[in-house]
Formats: structure tokens, C-alpha cells, sequence
């Protein structure tokens, strides 16, 4: 399961749309290794005042990086992390997740983090049953 969902927030999904905020919430609560990894990386992104940051330090466990896999895997987790910090997130592997400025997206840094080139040059040993 990707979520721990409050019965109150499954209660309100059965009767309609969700706000957003309570969406996020339950992200947050449900895969904390997911959020710290994205937080960090959108606060360095920030306090550099750069294009761009990412993470390049692997989980040290297999729950963690189920939780990392589980926010970049699905379109409305990774949809609501980038909606709440305001970025654009890219992935590698298992646990390479960058924040763009959203004014980056198209930037020769974000194509080449996001190319096959990119995922290519980000290999290896140790990377290969992540």
C-alpha cells in the first residue's frame, strides 16, 4: 500500500474531489523518508538560489527506498509534492530525485538530467538491484 488514508480523507475521496492540501498531509505522514529526501532537496535548491539540486545519497534501507520509489512512481503523489514545494521533481535509479525551478524545466540542465544520456551516466554496481 502507498498510503496510510485516514478514514475521514477515504471518506471524503468517496463523495468527490479532495483538497489538496489534505492530499499532501497524507503523503507526508505515509511516506516520511519520501518527504524529508524532497524537502531537503527543494530547501537546497532554494538556499543555493541554483536551477536545480538533487539527492545522490542511496536509502540505507529497503523501506526507504520503497517510499521514494512509491512518490516518484505515481503521478498524483509526485503531482501533489510538486504542486505543494512549487518545483518540477525528475528521478533516477532509486533514490536520484532533483528539483527544478519550474522556470528550469526546459533548461539544458533538466534535459540532461532527464535523458536517456543522463539515466545512463548515473549507473552503476551498486545501483543495480536498487
Amino acid at each position: 500500500m502507498s498510503l496510510t488514508v485516514p478514514p475521514s480523507l477515504l471518506d471524503a475521496a468517496e463523495r468527490g474531489p479532495v483538497d489538496d492540501a489534505d492530499f499532501v498531509a497524507c503523503v507526508r505522514d505515509s511516506l516520511p523518508y519520501a518527504w524529508q529526501t524532497v524537502s531537503r532537496v527543494v530547501a537546497e535548491l532554494e538556499a543555493t538560489g541554483g536551477h536545480h539540486a538533487d539527492n545522490v545519497e542511496p536509502p540505507t534501507t529497503d523501506a526507504e527506498r520503497g517510499q521514494l520509489l512509491r512518490a516518484m512512481a505515481s503521478d498524483a503523489i509526485r503531482g501533489g509534492l510538486e504542486r505543494h514545494f512549487g518545483v518540477r521533481l525528475a528521478f533516477q535509479n532509486c533514490h536520484r530525485v532533483a528539483a527544478f525551478r519550474t522556470t528550469a524545466v526546459d533548461s539544458p540542465a533538466y534535459r540532461a538530467f532527464v535523458s536517456p544520456r543522463g539515466q545512463l551516466l548515473n549507473q552503476s554496481p551498486e545501483l543495480r538491484n536498487c
